[in-house]
């Protein structure tokens, strides 16, 4: 049987996968168990100028799980994402978004799984993602903490991040907004596995019956601790750089770049399997 070699990249969070390339990827028939243990450890596997086309990081991403079918794409790229601003991207608006602290799809009715993101393109400043780790946040709470947070529960809505990067949206944002889902999640998941994280990010509106403006400070304080910058792992990219995540433990972000220029970025996503509870 084959081992993975990984090197720690923080305390808290991130690996550096030393020993894989492209043919391992497709070939090797023990490495998913083994990179879906080091993400359980890890939270985040950095694999530097891996260089897989995508076939082979589709192929290898559904030995992890069911894909996520993009429907809105071509067949042939429908389990392959395309993360840019380019102007015939049909998603470039919401984009805009990723550079605030995130989970993403919590106004799914369950969050994915695990996320398989690529440089295609990369900027030539900025554009670094940053990771932080929910299961770190909430293990670093006082016990009076876990006590008084243990029934809280916190208000999603698709309108919370997109006003960060839209403060003045036009009526016909509001709309589209508001025809997007809301969703109650509690601030602290109780994993299958037994684990707790706390389910924070820009798409927290408010603690539901909580006064609207104590809510949101917690809610800041907490995304603040959580994201302090001794908790983050920063990744910069290189062209052919592969970066798998566990969106069930973590936040992340992109930091900003010149969207005027190109930046192609292709993700893979795997389906969730366990609602947030």
């Amino acid at each position: 049987m084959s081992t993975l070699a990984v090197e720690r990249l923080t305390t808290n969070v991130g690996a550096k996968v030393l020993d894989v390339d492209p043919t391992r990827l497709a070939t090797d028939p023990d490495l998913a168990d083994q990179v879906a243990e080091a993400l359980e450890t890890h939270s985040v596997l950095l694999f530097p100028e891996l260089n897989a086309d995508d076939e082979t990081l589709v192929e290898f991403c559904r030995k992890l799980g069911k894909l996520i079918n993009f429907s809105h794409l071509p067949p042939e790229t429908a389990e392959v994402m395309e993360i840019s601003f380019d102007p015939s991207n049909p998603n470039a608006e919401y984009f805009a978004s990723n550079c605030f602290w995130h989970i993403d799809g919590l106004l799914d009715e369950i969050a994915p799984k695990t996320s398989m993101l690529t440089a295609r393109v990369t900027s030539a400043e900025g554009g670094e993602t940053e990771f932080a780790s929910t299961y770190a946040a909430y293990d670093a709470l006082s016990d009076e903490e876990k006590e008084r947070f243990a029934d809280l529960r916190v208000v999603h809505t698709f309108e919370a991040i997109q006003r960060l990067t839209y403060p003045n949206p036009t009526p016909e944002q509001l709309t589209e907004w508001a025809s997007r889902s809301v969703r109650e999640h509690p601030l602290v998941w109780e994993h299958d596995s037994g684990r707790r994280s706390l389910v924070l990010g820009a798409t927290a509106s408010h603690i539901a019956g909580m006064d609207i403006e104590e809510g949101r400070a917690l809610l800041a304080d907490l995304q603040a601790r959580t994201t302090a910058p001794e908790q983050v792992c920063q990744h910069s990219w290189t062209n052919g750089d592969t970066v798998l995540w566990d969106n069930t433990g973590l936040v992340h972000r992109v930091r900003d770049f010149d969207r005027n220029k190109p930046r192609t970025m292709h993700r893979s996503t795997v389906a969730g399997q366990e609602k947030i509870k």
